[in-house]
């Protein structure tokens, strides 16, 4: 058993704080999930309902819907099979945001996730931490006999998220007037430098999910992230002192104005995954136009509301 656990005043100030007030049976259990006595520093335990209904003193009825709220503010996945709750932003207070290589934490954190059962939850935990944590690279199986797995329940919400961008993708942007992802126009803007965006990506957001960078370029990311290139080296400044100027005249500048916007997203908490509320973003995700178009007009940065090519 843990000494102790550690709660970040925050929790009552972020996104899942504010999405559980008034919801004091969802608070009573997300700050039980935190800090009782079956929580590993990983935040990826068994800890079965009826444990939560004892030890709270919420009942099993009360226990349960109080689960499902923190499941639908994506602030934990359960597997019921196992009995098995993953609290997503856990191991960022319990541990660190990052570790270096040779933090002696590092072993510590791979020790609990290789123990994990359930593979689903340790393939998501993977996903959030793998860089932070330097967790080992899991075998792809690729056998086309075995079905993919069933979504994790809180992933669900955010899958059908995802799909609904995609079909956004397909419609014609506003006011931005950004080229659609088939456009191509013989106008002399140089070629898309992949390797470049995906390095200035990575820096900024080491915690989100890395690139496949041999695969990247050739699929529907690839085509998404060579449309944004070319909107970047065409579009011009829509208003302040540079009103009317290219956003970039030259590689380089195109190259600067990219890290820019990947440090832009790492101010955001929802965007970044500090908020513990959506764990879907990654470079595809980003340079998909409808999100790309969200991201710029300030969305998912409610402290800062102008934005980045003002």
């Amino acid at each position: 058993m843990r000494d102790y656990g550690v709660v970040s005043p925050k929790f009552w100030i972020g996104e899942t704080g504010k999405a559980l007030r008034g919801n004091a049976p969802a608070q009573v259990l997300a700050l039980y999930l935190m800090t009782c006595p079956h929580a590993n520093m990983i935040g990826v335990f068994h800890c079965p309902v009826l444990y939560m209904a004892h030890e709270t003193g919420l009942g099993m009825e009360g226990a349960s819907k109080a689960l499902q709220s923190l499941i639908e503010a994506r602030y934990c996945t359960y597997d019921e099979a196992s009995e098995t709750v993953f609290v997503h932003r856990m191991a960022a207070y319990q541990v660190a945001e990052s570790l270096k290589a040779g933090d002696n934490r590092v072993k510590g954190v791979e020790r609990e996730w290789s123990n994990i059962g359930p593979a689903q939850l340790k393939s998501a935990f993977a996903a959030i931490y793998s860089v932070a944590f330097h967790l080992p690279v899991e075998p792809q199986n690729t056998s086309p006999s075995k079905a993919p797995p069933k979504p994790l329940g809180s992933q669900e919400q955010e899958q059908d998220q995802e799909q609904d961008h995609r079909e956004e993708a397909k419609a014609s942007l506003s006011a931005s007037a950004q080229p659609t992802d088939d456009a191509e126009p013989d106008d002399g803007v140089p070629p898309c430098p992949f390797v470049e965006l995906i390095d200035c990506y990575e820096t900024a957001l080491p915690a989100l999910a890395t690139v496949r960078r041999s695969l990247f370029a050739k699929g529907a990311n690839g085509k998404s992230m060579k449309a944004r290139w070319r909107w970047v080296m065409t579009a011009k400044h829509e208003r302040g002192d540079r009103q009317g100027e290219r956003l970039a005249l030259t590689a380089a500048e195109g190259k600067a104005w990219f890290a820019r916007y990947f440090d832009y997203v790492a101010e955001s908490d929802f965007l970044s995954g500090r908020s513990g509320k959506f764990q879907a973003c990654d470079l595809g995700w980003l340079v998909t136009a409808a999100n790309f178009e969200k991201v710029l007009s300030g969305k998912y940065h409610h402290e800062q509301r102008e934005a980045i090519h003002a």
